[in-house]
Formats: C-alpha cells, structure tokens, sequence
C-alpha cells in the first residue's frame, strides 16, 4: 500500500498503483458534454492530472529500484 497526498492536502492510500495510473489517466480526462459542468470539470480535471503525475513518478521509481 502507498499513501499519496492529493491536491486536498488529504492522504489517500493506493493498493494497485497500475490500476490508480489508468484511472487517473481517465478521469484526467474526462468532462461532461453540458457547460453547466465546466467550471467543476476544470478543478475535477487538475485533480486528476495532479494525481496522475505523482502516481506516475512513484511508478518510476519503482522501476529504477527494481533495475538496482
């Protein structure tokens, strides 16, 4: 289990880092067709882009301890 703090300052625990990158990866992606919901897209959005980007360095140094 790793515990990443998120854009929140809150700690949120990753038990399958392949699984959290893909669904980061989604989400950081994803917005609603209405414009009603763009405003809480953009701030969704750089939540999961933030997320994203951790969980992808934590997956890289994964890698480099393992090549050691």
């Amino acid at each position: 289990m790793i515990q990443i703090e998120d854009k929140n300052g809150e700690n949120v625990e990753v038990t399958n880092l392949n699984q959290a990158i893909k669904q980061a990866d989604y989400f950081k992606n994803f917005s609603h067709t209405d414009k009603l919901f763009e405003k809480f897209d953009k701030k969704r959005q750089a939540y999961w882009q933030d997320m994203y980007e951790k969980l992808i360095k934590i997956s890289d140094l994964k890698v480099k301890e393992t090549k050691q």
